[in-house]
């Protein structure tokens, strides 16, 4: 995903065990992990809007077509 291998995934745990203690350390990931979820949840959110205003589009752009058809 970023290039991060098990060395660094360790590296990364055991200074987060170091700056958070041990106790602190689960509501840290449940935190982290809301956090993600809120921010998956919003980005897919966002991305069905597009889409359904790209449907509106096409489809206002098909019935300016049919006019058109109608007219000539």
């Amino acid at each position: 995903m970023f290039g991060l291998g098990a060395p660094e995934l360790v590296l990364i745990l055991v200074l987060a065990l170091i700056i958070f203690g041990p106790g602190k350390l689960p509501e840290v990931g449940r935190a982290l992990g809301k956090g993600i979820k809120e921010f998956k949840s919003a980005t897919n959110s966002v991305t069905e809007e597009i889409k359904e205003a790209a449907k509106i589009d096409d489809g206002s752009n098909d019935a300016a077509k049919e006019k058109a058809k109608q007219a000539s």
